[in-house]
């Protein structure tokens, strides 16, 4: 019996980009990020300055103008984080695969990696500036009764950061446990309608103003759940490479299918970030 690669019109390259876009569409919090720094990243291990620029200050005309010398903030964004796949798929398995298998085994990769991303970028909670917290060392039961006031004060915290300005939309990044608490209130349910404005994906509608978004991966730490809102100005993402590789195994009869995927976050504005320091209550 004879086995035939059915690799054979596998490109890396393209399925590498299949893998970019994948992740773009569908990781909640890639969606939650600024991207504009990623054309100055080269190489693994780079290093970008971002220069922020200071704030102006408005004075009243008088007999002469004062200039003030304004100094701008600096801060690094840094491609450190490498995350790698690698499985081993048999001849015979191969052969007798009723379906495309490197389809669902990219499928069950990119999962993985959005996984690890949301976890990442959830991370960045540690950022948010102190006034801008709900909660802190005292956490809120979050109850149907509560829910909706909780959001709308995040909502409220961001506005009067002036996070949210040039029409900026605001997010607010929950689980599936929060979800199911927020969908009974009906304060939400009766306001959330957005008529034919697009929506970011994974989107349950709005609150407040900000889009709501639904995600498995923010978990509870000691009981507390740190639920992040924001927008897009606060925290810039890069990715530096996507590369899938597959290699003819040679002590086996199987193919080797690697892959290596880089990328790094910087939180660059702590005022556009606020978080509500919760658990979830059954009453």
């Amino acid at each position: 019996m004879t086995f035939t690669n059915n690799y054979d019109a596998f490109v890396p390259e393209i399925w590498g980009s299949k893998l970019n876009a994948g992740l773009e569409k569908n990781c909640v919090m890639l969606q939650c990020v600024n991207r504009n720094w990623e054309g100055d990243i080269a190489s693994q291990g780079d290093t970008v300055k971002i220069l922020t620029p200071g704030n102006v200050t408005i004075g009243t005309l008088d007999s002469t103008v004062s200039y003030s010398e304004i100094a701008p903030t600096s801060t690094s964004l840094v491609i450190d984080q490498q995350k790698v796949f690698a499985f081993k798929i048999n001849d015979v398995a191969l052969a007798q695969a009723n379906t495309d298998i490197m389809e669902g085994y990219l499928n069950k990769a990119k999962h993985a990696i959005e996984v690890e991303q949301d976890v990442y970028l959830l991370g960045k909670h540690v950022d948010v500036a102190s006034g801008n917290v709900i909660g802190g060392t005292s956490t809120v039961a979050l109850t149907v009764s509560n829910i909706y006031a909780q959001f709308v004060q995040l909502a409220q915290i961001l506005k009067n950061s002036s996070a949210i300005v040039d029409g900026k939309k605001p997010w607010v990044v929950i689980n599936p446990d929060i979800e199911a608490i927020l969908l009974q209130s009906t304060q939400f349910t009766s306001s959330y309608q957005i008529a034919d404005e697009t929506l970011r994906n994974g989107s349950i509608g709005r609150i407040a103003g900000m889009d709501v978004l639904v995600t498995p991966n923010l978990t509870a730490t000691d009981g507390k759940i740190n639920v992040l809102a924001g927008t897009n100005d606060a925290i810039t993402y890069a990715s530096q490479l996507a590369k899938i590789e597959v290699l003819r195994d040679p002590d086996s009869f199987s193919d080797l299918v690697r892959g290596l995927y880089l990328y790094g976050a910087k939180t660059v504005n702590t005022d556009a970030l606020a978080k509500l320091v919760c658990s979830v209550s059954a009453s």
